[in-house]
């Protein structure tokens, strides 16, 4: 039986996918499989990574599979386990054969590991491996060219440079870089289409054939037509289809509403970072404007082959601003636009352009049958009910989706009581057929959806869950919802719904009095709600208000609008400002979110019993005991309160799972409460520049993350009581913390710390050089404890540290000498990120080369630095700027990094000259070049002038 982990099927779509797996595994059974090799197949599998691992026990004789060897061809990388006995099974050297074919044919990446072997045995077939060849030519001696093509595999396979070598020691972190590097070479994963995709195949084929794969120009298409018809559904199939031809992808969802969410143009300035980000690679892309991120995206992504889908388009200058042109886009490159508004294209000169059209009959049936039943067509008994059902929907297939699964897991007699209500419908309009599935919702289900449709669509579903729970609705209902098809929650916890489906929710409340907006149990539009502060018409009928209009606005009232809204449950203002205090609120309420609340304090009767979420943002309060005690409180955010100077006793709010305080910059004291609250699991008072008195022991179980950073009067960090191994991230950084306590190594699954710019830091206690999940460690500007407690780790021997599995450590400004680098690099040899900037070494040590893991480099304004040595081949960016002493030689050594890189490569020297395959001219201002030899295929060059110029010019070059 094979072990395998793939993705679900996708009904109706008949094109095979080029790749199955991610990853095959080749290895001898008897030697690894019940150790090596399958705890490096469970780590590929958490990491995300599809792999195939055959585990069948094959006897003597018995020959490869064809199953096995298809198996091989639809992986994007082998990754062969070399072993003792791997030779001496004929069945590992036909796979082994048949992959080296695939690399030669398929340029398939191959990754060899010599697990306690010596690569030159394989290489030449020595010893164990010489042995088992001579016995294979005895046995095959009628078929020596089977052998031969076996020992030219092993011999290529042995010499590949993404070889990785196990002799002895710690398998697991050699196991976990080994998947941190085939993961970072996989190309962008697929999305998972859970919809049933009938009637997809022959669309796809279509628009494939207008997008012409062979044309080298930069092609935009249009996929346009109304809403629910299944347009997002085709651009996604498609995305899935193609994206591993380009160099960078990006799947931007429901542009319309992403760029509405933000005042002003910030939803736009954030589509235009995401798309950034997802097709570079790059977390951190940060910029103000709408032209700035227009100037960025052109420069950034003019030479660079991309994909790039925008769904739901629905502006002419939406377009404009996230592709305005062919010209933004290296060449191959395909941008696919979704819209309602065939017009749109028009406007965009986007000449290719596809009309999505309905399902017919018979796609339509099985569509419907797939929610309804799990099948392609309908079980005995169901047939005619089912061709009624599915033609409601009129080839709509959200409508489909909708029908069918608020049919599914009934029986025939509720079939047709369901059946006759929608033919009952008077006109049946898209409307009409959604609203049915609500119809048959459960009553606190209806108020849920309801609740999401008017307020909290693209919320986090933390963001309502215990308000639900609350408000006794019961969260199981959330469950119901997805199963009706009329929400989903996606992976990160994100609350979506269709729009068409958020229309009819909205519609819903509408009609419950369409010419008396307060008279509706959920009042959403800011125009309405103004009306209602402003004159006062507040009743009982009113369960939840959002305010939130596009431009600033004033509100004159006289502060007792909510007098008569006994059953007010949600109430969400931002960007308005209130002539006066409000004198009352109800006790009703859930949710209580007003970002700029007008008051220093709550109404002093407000003791809302069940509330669960308390946010007020940006507003004046003061937290001096706002209300006596609230058992059901989770989330309370009161950061950018700068008349907040104490936090009083927070044990009255036993079951807060999240307390923020970032930005109040008048706060000094925390009560030594909060370090006991059970079920915390984020704290943040970041930027709470004042705070000076903290907990000093911390018992918080649930706590994953504590930011402290730039709390600069705080200068000690609390003792950690009892078990937290909850925590992983804590953010300390710029704080006057003088010692970290030896408790912190108690804290075991600690993954990123930083204490960058903690000048008061003495020292690093020892214990924090135990914590094997440590990945992440930032000490920038920390000059003394770095240099400090690097001296005592060797004084007292600690030769073998546990945190050597960290991979991205900051050093930058650390006074760092010679010999404090050669520490470092012995102890962290598993970096694959490393920043030594403005440092005080002269040469970079020889042992960096053991580093072989390392990615990136940065050594900027190391005014001393003299001497580099030949680096580790994995190095794909090198920051070295401003580093004036820099001999001939090392930068050499940095030239030769360049010419022999042949993936990806970045790198930034002070170069006063070049080397002799590059000829340099430089007139008026402009720098050409023409070079000899084997230059790079591609390089990024960086312009300083003289070495110690701060001007910085940016140039192309591509090899021709």
């Amino acid at each position: 039986m094979a072990i395998q982990v793939s993705a679900p099927s996708s009904h109706g779509v008949a094109r095979e996918p080029k790749y199955r797996y991610d990853v095959f595994l080749s290895f001898r059974g008897e030697d690894t499989r019940h150790s090596f090799t399958v705890i490096l197949y469970n780590a590929l599998h958490r990491k995300g990574i599809n792999a195939f691992i055959d585990d069948k026990k094959l006897g003597k004789g018995e020959r490869i599979s064809p199953t096995l060897l298809k198996a091989i061809e639809k992986s994007r990388i082998s990754i062969i386990v070399f072993s003792m006995n791997y030779a001496t099974s004929t069945w590992c050297l036909e796979e082994l054969a048949h992959i080296i074919r695939c690399k030669k044919e398929k340029n398939q990446m191959v990754m060899p590991i010599f697990y306690k072997v010596d690569p030159i045995d394989i290489q030449y077939q020595r010893n164990s491996f010489e042995k088992a060849m001579v016995a294979h030519e005895d046995r095959f001696r009628n078929d020596l060219e089977k052998v031969q093509r076996w020992r030219s595999a092993l011999s290529e396979a042995a010499s590949l440079s993404s070889a990785w070598l196990f002799k002895d020691g710690y398998e697991f972190g050699f196991i976990e870089r080994i998947v941190e590097d085939a993961y970072s070479r996989l190309p962008p994963k697929r999305f998972h289409n859970i919809d049933y995709m009938v009637g997809l195949e022959p669309r796809l084929e279509e628009v494939m054939s207008l997008l012409d794969e062979s044309d080298r120009s930069v092609c935009m298409l249009g996929i346009h037509g109304t809403g629910g018809i299944g347009k997002t559904t085709l651009a996604k199939a498609l995305y899935n289809t193609i994206f591993y031809q380009f160099e960078g992808a990006c799947f931007l969802f429901d542009v319309r509403e992403a760029s509405m969410k933000h005042h002003g143009n910030e939803g736009i300035v954030r589509l235009q970072q995401t798309l950034l980000s997802e097709i570079l690679g790059e977390k951190r892309i940060k910029f103000s404007s709408v032209d700035e991120g227009i100037s960025i995206l052109r420069h950034r992504l003019s030479h660079k082959k991309v994909l790039l889908v925008l769904d739901d388009v629905d502006q002419p200058d939406r377009l404009e601003q996230l592709a305005g042109g062919c010209d933004w886009f290296g060449c191959g490159s395909k941008v696919i636009i979704t819209t309602r508004n065939k017009q749109l294209l028009i406007a965009r000169n986007v000449e290719k352009t596809y009309e999505m059209m309905g399902l017919n009959d018979h796609d339509s049936l099985e569509l419907f049958c797939w929610h309804a039943f799990k099948l392609s067509q309908p079980p005995k008994g169901y047939q005619d009910m089912s061709n009624c059902a599915s033609r409601y929907a009129q080839g709509l297939p959200l409508a489909l989706k909708l029908i069918g699964s608020n049919l599914a897991h009934r029986n025939l007699e509720e079939w047709k009581s369901t059946l006759e209500q929608y033919e009952k419908i008077p006109e049946r309009t898209t409307h009409e057929i959604l609203k049915m599935s609500y119809d048959c919702l459960p009553d606190n289900a209806k108020r849920i959806f309801l609740d999401i449709a008017c307020f909290f669509k693209a919320k986090t579903f933390v963001y309502i869950e215990d308000m639900v729970e609350a408000c006794d609705f019961g969260r199981f209902y959330f469950e119901v919802l997805v199963e009706k098809s009329l929400i989903t929650i996606s992976d990160n916890g994100k609350l979506g719904m269709h729009d068409l489906i958020q229309q009819m929710g909205r519609e819903i409340v509408r009609q419950e009095a369409p010419s008396n907006p307060d008279k509706r149990s959920r009042i959403w539009y800011y125009k309405d709600v103004l009306k209602l502060l402003r004159d006062n018409l507040g009743n009982s009928n009113i369960e939840g208000i959002m305010l939130d209009p596009p431009q600033q606005e004033e509100v004159t009232w006289s502060g007792i609008a909510f007098e008569k809204m006994n059953n007010l449950r949600i109430l969400v203002i931002r960007n308005t400002q209130f002539s006066t205090n409000p004198k009352y609120l109800p006790n009703s309420l859930r949710l209580l979110d007003w970002e700029g609340y007008p008051s220093a304090n709550l109404p002093s009767d407000f003791s809302p019993k069940k509330l669960t979420s308390l946010r007020l943002c940006n507003s004046i309060f003061r937290l001096e005991e706002p209300f006596k005690r609230s058992e059901f409180v989770t989330h309370m955010n009161v950061s950018h309160c700068q008349f907040i100077t104490e936090v009083p006793d927070m044990s009255q709010f036993p079951n807060l799972k999240s307390l923020l305080f970032r930005e109040c910059c008048n706060l000094i004291k925390m009560h030594h409460s909060v370090g006991s609250l059970s079920k915390l699991v984020h704290l943040d008072v970041s930027d709470c520049t004042k705070l000076t008195s903290f907990p000093h022991e911390i018992n918080l179980p649930s706590l994953e993350d504590i930011n402290l950073s730039r709390c600069k009067g705080l200068d000690y960090f609390p003792h950690i009581v009892g078990k937290m191994d909850a925590l992983t991230d804590i953010w300390a950084e710029d704080t006057s913390i003088k010692e970290l306590p030896h408790s912190i190594g108690n804290l075991t699954e600690l993954e990123c710390l930083n204490l960058s710019s903690c000048k008061s830091l003495r020292e690093l206690p020892n214990s924090l050089f135990t914590l094997q999940n440590l990945k992440w460690l930032e000490l920038r500007d920390s000059h003394t404890p770095s240099r400090k407690s690097l001296m005592k780790l060797t004084q007292e021997s600690l030769l073998i540290i546990s945190c050597a599995n960290i991979k991205f450590l900051n050093l930058e400004n650390c006074c760092l000498l010679d010999e404090d680098l050669a520490l470092v690099l012995n102890f962290f040899r598993d970096l694959r990120e490393l920043t030594l900037s403005g440092n005080d070494f002269v040469s970079l040590p020889e042992c960096i080369n053991e580093c072989v893991e390392l990615l990136k480099l940065e050594m900027d304004n190391c005014k001393k630095l003299r001497d580099i040595p030949k680096l580790p081949s994995k190095l794909r960016d090198i920051k070295a700027e401003f580093c004036t002493s820099l001999t001939a030689k090392s930068v050499g050594h940095l030239w030769s990094q360049v010419k022999n890189e042949t993936n990806l490569f970045r790198i930034c020297m002070p170069a006063t000259t070049f080397p002799d395959w590059l000829d340099d001219c430089c007139k008026g201002g402009a720098l050409s070049f023409r070079a000899r030899g084997n230059f790079p295929r591609a390089a990024l060059a960086c312009e300083l002038g003289k070495a110690n110029a701060s001007g910085r010019h940016f140039f192309h070059v591509s090899k021709i």
